[in-house]
């Protein structure tokens, strides 16, 4: 089972984003920003990472800096999602591999789509996994 973390300061995002998911089918765990996603991170790999940007702590590039660090060769493919959208967010989300930038309010249909699409591309002989 393709399995997804999703990281958000926002409970309600968090299960709004955590039930379409598993709605689609995916496997599902969440955390409250990005220190406690790379503690879950270290010990469990993801296929596919949805965070936001702005959050305590250890917001959502600081994370995905730290994932590229600690993660090479089995870095997730990264959603970032974010609600204030600005031209270093994007560019960064642009330059950095694996990654794609959704501004909130993001569509979940939309987000679940893009998610299949993604998986599909870079596994094409498991395009018939959720």
């Amino acid at each position: 089972m393709i399995s997804v973390m999703v990281v958000d300061d926002e409970p309600t995002t968090r299960r709004v984003v955590r039930l379409a998911l598993e709605n689609a089918g995916y496997e599902v765990a969440t955390a409250g920003d990005g220190a406690e996603a790379l503690k879950i991170l270290r010990d469990r790999r993801f296929d596919v990472l949805v965070t936001d940007l702005n959050m305590p702590r250890m917001d959502g590039r600081e994370l995905c800096t730290a994932i590229a660090a600690e993660c090479a060769g089995h870095e997730p493919l990264v959603f970032v999602l974010t609600a204030r959208p600005g031209e270093g967010h994007r560019t960064w989300a642009r330059d950095i591999e694996n990654v794609e930038f959704l501004e909130k309010p993001a569509s979940l249909r939309h987000l679940v789509a893009r998610i299949a699409a993604r998986l599909a591309d870079a596994n094409p002989e498991d395009s018939n996994r959720p």
